[in-house]
């Protein structure tokens, strides 16, 4: 690879940035807080900078340093405030309260299980104001599909500075808690030279009503859930709504 633009930036982007169907729930949900939105696993700014562009206060945290640098060059390149931190989800500890938070794209099913969960949840629920929202995206690959029936979508393409990289969803298999899902990853240098291996993301298989019951141990409340429609290219998601008590 060439340039500056790390491998964790380039496979964020691959695998993630296309993603939009899920831009105008946040958008509206940011609009009924009138308030600061905290974006939670915000990679490189997908959601953050869209609504920083459309004038809401944003605070975007993630645990990885090389992702939460490039979406701030993003954001400054754009001439737009996002505040941003590298901080655990489990963890972070901001000077800021929030009208919102939201976790994008399955980040509640990247927190190592239950425990995880729980613990993330306090956190959140420590930087809400009363009467505030946190939103979390959940996915089931395999919903309404047979065991061994599992169709994964097409390949993710992009082009950086000549090289092209293409990851592939190979296969989606059930590990006890967790959905395992092996990506075939390659990347094609301008001389074509090739580079390919496997990499396995791992979601933790938690249901809509199993987080609101985790939820309610930390101080929130279920609202009405809200729903991303799935295609042909991405997996649906179930939007759970906790208010802050």
């Amino acid at each position: 690879m060439v340039g500056v633009t790390s491998d964790a930036v380039i496979w964020h982007d691959v695998e993630c940035a296309a993603y939009d169907l899920d831009l105008a729930l946040w958008r509206e949900l940011a609009e009924r807080a009138d308030g600061p939105v905290l974006d939670i696993g915000a990679g490189t700014g997908r959601v953050a900078i869209d609504l920083a562009r459309h004038g809401y206060e944003v605070t975007a945290i993630d645990a990885d340093p090389e992702l939460v640098h490039e979406l701030s060059a993003r954001a400054r390149k754009r001439n737009l405030r996002v505040r941003t931190a590298t901080a655990d989800a489990r963890s972070f500890e901001l000077s800021h309260e929030y009208a919102l938070a939201i976790a994008p794209m399955q980040v509640v099913q990247l927190l190592g299980g239950e425990q995880g969960r729980r613990a993330a949840l306090a956190c959140i629920r420590r930087h809400l104001r009363p009467g505030a929202v946190f939103a979390a995206a959940l996915a089931d690959p395999f919903e309404g599909i047979p065991e061994g029936e599992v169709v994964p979508p097409m390949p993710d393409i992009r082009d950086v500075d000549g090289w092209v990289y293409a990851s592939t969803p190979v296969a989606v298999r059930r590990e006890q808690d967790t959905a395992a899902i092996d990506r075939h990853r390659q990347s094609v240098s301008p001389t074509g030279d090739i580079s390919e291996w496997v990499a396995t993301i791992e979601l933790d298989l938690v249901t809509p009503g199993e987080l609101e019951a985790e939820a309610a141990d930390c101080g929130f409340r279920p609202r009405k859930r809200g729903w991303v429609p799935e295609t042909a290219e991405w997996t649906g998601s179930t939007v759970v709504m906790l208010e802050a008590v």
